[in-house]
C-alpha cells in the first residue's frame, strides 16, 4: 500500500475581474515576482532531456488567469471586432450550453484552439480593455505553476485523478491508477489551487506559452522573458491534458507543436 500525501497551503491572493459581459468575467491573479529553478532536477522520475539544464530565473510580478479560459469567455470575445483574424465561437470538442451562473467560472475550458487563434483572443482583449493581455512566457508559466515549490507537481511528488484530470489508466512514480474521464472537466472542478491561488495548472487542457520551442535550456533567458526567433514557428504548450499521461502534467514538462489545435491560452 502506498501512502499518498498531497500538499495543501492557503495564502491570501490578490485578484481583479475583467468584466467581459453581463454574466461573464475573467478573473486575474497577481503573481509576485521572485527567483526559481526552472527545469527538472536530474533525479526527478521520467524527466526529459529538454528540461535541462536546470537554471535560475528571476521573474518580475505579473497577472495571470486564475482559471483556464472558458468556453463562455471565448464566446464573448469571439463576438468582438477582429484585430487580425476571425474566431470560431464554438471550437471545442466538448461543448456545453452557456450557463447563467455569475461569471460562468464553472464552464468547461475552451480547447481545439490554435496558437494564432489564442493570440487573436488576447489581441481583442487588449484592444477592448486598453490593457496588455498576452500569453505567459514559458518561464512565467512554470514559475506560476510551481508557486515556490520544487516537486514534480505543485502539491507534491505524486499525482491522483482525485485532484487532476488526466488519463488515469497510467501512473507516475508511486502514484496510483485512477479514473480516465475521457473528456474535459469544468475549470476549478477539483477545487485545488496552488499557493498562488491558481487552478488547473496540471491536466485538463494544455496551455499555450509565448515561446518558441528549443530542445534544451542552453542559453535560455534568465529574466523571465520569452525565448523567440523569427525562424522558429514551433510553440510551447504546458500543463498536460485530460487524455495524456500523468508524467505530462509535471511542472517542468514541455510539450510543443507547430500546428497545434488544442490547449488554450492563459492571458496576462
Amino acid at each position: 500500500m502506498v501512502k499518498l500525501v498531497i500538499r495543501k497551503e492557503q495564502r491570501q491572493a490578490q485578484y481583479y475581474t475583467e468584466v467581459l459581459s453581463e454574466n461573464v468575467g475573467l478573473e486575474m491573479t497577481l503573481i509576485p515576482g521572485g527567483t526559481f529553478l526552472m527545469g527538472s532536477p536530474e533525479d526527478e522520475p521520467e524527466r526529459r532531456k529538454n528540461e535541462s539544464p536546470q537554471h535560475q530565473v528571476t521573474v518580475p510580478s505579473f497577472f495571470i488567469g486564475r482559471y483556464p479560459i472558458t468556453q463562455a469567455q471565448w464566446r464573448v470575445v469571439a463576438g468582438w471586432e477582429p484585430v487580425e483574424r476571425k474566431l470560431d465561437n464554438n471550437p471545442s470538442r466538448f461543448q456545453e450550453e452557456p450557463t447563467k451562473r455569475s461569471f460562468s467560472r464553472w464552464d468547461r475550458p475552451v480547447e481545439n484552439v490554435s496558437w494564432y487563434s489564442a493570440k487573436e483572443f488576447c489581441a481583442r482583449l487588449s484592444q477592448r480593455t486598453k490593457k496588455e493581455y498576452r500569453f505567459p512566457t514559458e518561464a512565467e508559466w512554470e514559475y506560476a505553476c510551481r508557486a515556490e515549490t520544487t516537486t514534480p507537481f505543485h502539491f507534491g511528488k505524486i499525482i491522483t485523478t482525485d485532484y487532476v484530470n488526466y488519463n488515469g489508466n497510467y501512473t507516475y512514480g508511486e502514484s496510483p491508477e485512477g479514473e480516465y474521464r475521457e473528456q474535459t472537466t469544468p475549470v476549478g472542478y477539483f477545487q485545488v489551487a496552488n499557493a498562488f491561488g491558481l487552478y488547473d495548472m496540471h491536466g485538463n487542457v494544455y496551455e499555450w506559452c509565448e515561446d518558441d520551442y528549443h530542445d534544451s535550456y542552453k542559453n535560455a533567458p534568465t529574466d523571465g522573458s520569452a525565448w523567440t526567433s523569427d525562424k522558429n514557428t514551433t510553440r510551447i504548450l504546458r500543463g498536460g491534458s485530460w487524455d495524456f499521461y500523468p508524467n505530462n502534467c509535471r511542472c517542468a514538462y514541455r510539450y510543443y507543436s507547430p500546428f497545434a489545435h488544442f490547449g488554450n491560452s492563459v492571458a496576462k
